[in-house]
């Protein structure tokens, strides 16, 4: 009887056993995490903190009890694996709660540690209110200290999702909102001008915005900025990058790739195929470029987890490249992307033109219609896309997710103006964006 052990109950590790169980109704299946939740919904937090999701306890997908009840895994929180014997294949787990060590053998064993919110050392830290969203206990621990202490003010550190996603849900409380980034301009996975709508959007909504600083000193209350500004707040917010956690899969002597994540194959296998990676902490590829990448979101987690299940099976399906699809709502304006942005065609020198259409989410008659930017970044000679954004207060997703579609199919630029997409006036409009984007790139 196999016996598979998964470290990791969030995301990609929990969608393994679970597919895992649903192919393979014999196997020993058992999950061990640190942490004393399981199976939530990490990117709804911040909507939790700003209280448009009213109870947070929706966004637990599910408990041990359940686990074993409907699926007869194992879960074992509050337990932290401390080590892999790859040779004897076991793992050494310390139960934080008793302290008690023991080893568990594998004949399987999938790593899904995920990452840890980046927290810069900075002087005076101690005496001011930090915190970092990462997991259900930090927003837990958000979402009391603004119920007890009644803040008034708050620095965000780091405009990208979190920190957005952050300015947008503490300011809805009321609470007045800093916002302070390293580089030029925030979101820098987008485009500038892209970006710089987003910019125009905080400030509309009085969100307090600085770009080109960062914080080099903290007295109590007070920040003091690398520009020379000093910013008086009540709490702080780190939202300045993710670490994947690979000290475990380091100290068992797996491969470390370039972007700092775990190295893995068609089959996220590392280099002991005995040993899978998957989710915040994997490394994997370009779908575009074919180079190294690491996309610490949702999508590739669950994606990686069923990978490794069909693998685990014997029915193996080699995983694609990513192109590191996302969204984020900011205020009334949404910004969604996929694929290369402008700076990193032009760091590998990949020759490209780009297009803009400017038009309507659906009917410009249509009383319930929004504004949006489409931007398409493709090779002039092959016409393929390398990436797309879009930016609007309606229908940006789904325009995003037909160029993504197109991308993996490998479509060509002049290929979206014969998509047949739905049309009415509360949609769309008889040549859609995505058509239009198209016959644009045919004159151009």
């Amino acid at each position: 009887m196999e016996k598979i052990l998964i470290v990791g109950a969030v995301g990609g590790g929990a969608t393994a056993a679970g597919q895992l169980r649903f192919y393979n109704k014999d196997a020993v299946i058992k999950i061990f995490d640190r942490d004393s939740v399981m199976s939530y919904a990490a990117c709804g937090t911040p909507y939790a903190i700003g209280e448009v999701i009213e109870d947070e306890e929706t966004l637990l997908m599910a408990d041990p009890e359940q686990f074993k009840e409907k699926r007869n895994i194992e879960v074992y929180l509050r337990h932290e694996v401390m080590g892999i014997d790859r040779e004897k294949k076991n793992i050494q787990v310390k139960n934080l709660m008793s302290g008690e060590e023991f080893l568990e053998s594998y004949d399987k064993l999938i790593l899904s540690p995920g990452g840890t919110a980046v927290v810069p050392a900075i002087k005076g830290s101690d005496t001011a209110d930090i915190f970092s969203l990462r997991s259900y206990n930090d927003m837990l621990a958000i979402k009391q200290y603004i119920e007890s202490h009644n803040p008034q003010s708050c620095t965000i550190s780091g405009g990208g999702f979190i920190g957005l996603e952050m300015a947008e849900n503490i300011k809805e409380l009321g609470i007045d909102v800093h916002l302070v980034h390293k580089s030029d301009y925030i979101m820098s996975i987008l485009d500038e001008d892209i970006s710089r709508e987003i910019e125009k959007e905080l400030l509309l909504n009085e969100v307090h915005l600085q770009t080109n600083a960062y914080i080099t000193e903290i007295d109590g209350r007070s920040q003091t900025l690398s520009n020379g500004g000093v910013l008086e707040t009540d709490f702080i917010i780190m939202s300045v990058g993710l670490a994947p956690n690979v000290s475990l899969a380091k100290d068992a002597e797996l491969e470390i790739g370039e972007t700092g994540g775990i190295v893995t194959n068609d089959y996220m296998q590392t280099n002991d195929p005995d040993i899978y990676a998957i989710g915040d902490a994997s490394e994997n590829f370009d779908l575009v470029t074919g180079e190294p990448k690491r996309v610490p979101l949702a999508w590739p987690a669950h994606r990686q987890a069923y990978i490794v299940a069909k693998h685990i099976i014997g029915e193996p399906i080699a995983k694609k490249g990513l192109l590191g699809t996302s969204i984020v709502k900011i205020f009334n304006l949404t910004a969604a992307m996929t694929g290369l942005n402008e700076n990193k065609l032009r760091e590998l020198e990949i020759p490209s033109v780009s297009l803009i259409h400017n038009g309507n989410s659906n009917a410009g008659y249509y009383p319930d219609h929004g504004k949006l930017k489409l931007k398409i970044h493709y090779d002039p000679n092959t016409r393929e896309i390398f990436g797309a954004q879009c930016l609007g207060t309606k229908g940006v997703d789904k325009r995003i997710d037909v160029i993504a579609t197109a991308m993996y199919a490998g479509l060509t630029v002049d290929d979206l103006q014969a998509l047949e997409l739905c049309y009415a006036p509360p949609y769309s409009s008889p040549k859609d964006p995505v058509n239009m984007a198209g016959y644009k790139a045919d004159k151009k």
